[in-house]
């Protein structure tokens, strides 16, 4: 073997090397995250990313009922970490259609974290994502985050504000942890309460309302437990393909 072949070897003997670590890293934050919403105190460490989570969760069902032809009114986050989307009109497909948008919340920061994670292997795209990102979080305050003086309208726009400095001030680098650390906790706000996707209700501020799962039962038949089953096992199925994608498939996206 010529030097020069040693030397090409021993790059992408690094560069493996560095990818498996980066995995590894995020998968000790994905299991620390869930980890820790699930201990005594956990919320309190962790309070910014939790109200994120709820934003992320509620804005699924929002966006989701303008897709299907509701109006997206308010979006309300309480200090306690709890969340409730108000959205009115006629939706497309009726019934399939509200069952969808209670699909949504579990299911759109599924989405959302999977594309972030595959956003992250193209330079240009990561920044492009992350102005997006901070821009859409400005928007929620501005239209459907109520009350508009909280304290969890606060957080989200420190997350605005420091997004979109990643973005513009960053090195690539941290642009694409970021933008993969945000995919990571997108991916495990589902977990935030694991309980919440097997009941069939909750109380949000004293009032009692039904759970994402039962509102599908309700419209798309099946018992309230298979759909949580079926939404924690299709998000694991996520979190594995985007990693996968990103760090050990065979086709890897190119900075231009």
């Amino acid at each position: 073997m010529d030097f020069d072949n040693q030397l090409d070897l021993k790059k992408n003997t690094l560069s493996d090397n560095n990818k498996n670590k980066s995995v590894l890293w995020l998968l000790g934050f994905a299991i620390g995250t869930i980890v820790l919403w699930q201990v005594p105190g956990g919320n309190f460490i962790l309070y910014p990313f939790t109200i994120l989570g709820t934003w992320f969760h509620e804005m699924g069902h929002g966006i989701t009922a303008i897709f299907l032809g509701g109006d997206f009114l308010r979006l309300e986050l309480y200090p306690d970490g709890s969340g409730l989307t108000t959205h009115t009109g006629d939706l497309f497909f009726g019934r399939i259609g509200r069952g969808i948008v209670a699909a949504a919340g579990p299911l759109g920061p599924t989405f959302i974290g999977g594309l972030f994670i595959y956003a992250a292997t193209n330079e240009k795209l990561t920044k492009i994502i992350l102005t997006l990102f901070s821009i859409m979080l400005a928007i929620s305050i501005i239209f459907w985050i109520r009350p508009l003086f909280g304290f969890g309208t606060g957080i989200i726009l420190l997350f605005s504000i420091f997004i979109i400095f990643i973005s513009l001030k960053a090195s690539p680098s941290l642009k694409r942890f970021t933008l993969q650390f945000l995919g990571i906790q997108s991916l495990v706000s589902l977990y935030l309460s694991i309980g919440y996707l097997f009941s069939d209700g909750g109380a949000i501020e004293g009032k009692n309302y039904y759970s994402d799962t039962m509102v599908m039962q309700q419209h798309l038949l099946l018992p309230y437990w298979f759909w949580g089953a079926a939404i924690l096992v299709f998000s694991a199925f996520i979190i594995y393909k985007s990693l996968s994608y990103a760090y050990k498939g065979k086709k890897q996206a190119k900075s231009t």
